[in-house]
């Protein structure tokens, strides 16, 4: 298994978000591959990026392969990857992993996810562990616009790995 190095997220949100599709990221010795993702950058008035730096999405801006962490609703967080260059204002959205031995309806949604991973806010600004054990990216994923926003409701930058057929 290969850690994905910085350059793997030094590229734009658009072009990252397909690609981390079965990517594994580790969170405490436990192993979760992505499975959905949605990307945010800068010039999106969906981002939180859109209206310039604040103390909340100082990460969004900072080294690309850390961890952007924020509390929504009251009750969820919700893991993103900054990409791109530092300043950017830019990060993916993990919506869905799958993790072996738990039920996939524990970990599809962004809050649930981070809940059954213990993630809070404490892994803002924490280096992303982003792991390559060679499953490629799906070849078609499904390309669909994001849900849970609304602005750019439109725009096509969510990528989820496509169901699996028997």
């Amino acid at each position: 298994m290969l850690q994905l190095p910085p350059t793997f997220a030094e590229r734009d949100a658009t072009v990252v978000a397909p690609d981390i599709l079965h990517k594994l990221l580790v969170v405490r010795g436990l192993a979760a591959r992505i499975t959905e993702v949605e990307a945010y950058t800068a010039d999106d008035p969906a981002s939180h990026s859109f209206r310039g730096r604040t103390p909340r999405n100082a990460v969004m801006f900072g080294e690309p392969m850390h961890w952007y962490v924020y509390f929504v609703y009251g009750m969820h967080h919700c893991l993103n990857l900054v990409t791109g260059c530092e300043g950017d204002g830019q990060a993916v959205l993990v919506r869905a992993v799958s993790i072996e031995g738990v039920d996939p309806r524990r970990t599809t949604g962004p809050g649930r996810l981070t809940k059954v991973l213990g993630i809070d806010r404490s892994f803002d600004g924490a280096v992303a562990e982003l792991f390559d054990d060679g499953m490629p990216p799906p070849l078609a994923p499904i390309v669909t616009p994001r849900i849970g926003i609304t602005k750019a409701v439109e725009w096509p930058r969510r990528w989820a790995v496509p169901p699996v057929t028997r």
